[in-house]
């Protein structure tokens, strides 16, 4: 994981909020994954704020997009936000809802 990642985790009854802070690469993609997974049997909504991430690393989206298709066919709802929210979408993961800001 990058030295300066870190997820940050809020929930609330059947709602998630996930704020990304520092810089996005392999390990971090693993981790955000594992924060959803590990969420969606008790969470209708999951929102992932990207402002606060540095550097977003081709490899960490990559990552992130492949496994994606692991936790997706959950009817959770997952949105991403903020500054980087639009790096998170490609042809695969079109379910995604991007609240850009």
């Amino acid at each position: 994981m990058a030295r300066n990642f870190n997820i940050k985790l809020y929930k609330s009854a059947e709602n998630l909020n996930i704020h990304l802070n520092g810089d996005f690469d392999g390990s971090s993609a693993y981790e955000l994954i594992n924060a959803i997974r590990d969420n969606l049997a008790s969470t209708k909504q999951i929102k992932i704020d990207t402002s606060n991430l540095g550097i977003v690393y081709s490899f960490g989206k990559e990552v992130f997009m492949h496994n994606f298709p692991t936790v997706s066919g959950s009817r959770t709802r997952i949105e991403f936000g903020g500054k980087n929210a639009t790096r998170f979408k490609s042809e695969q993961n079109e379910s995604l809802k991007l609240m850009c800001s």
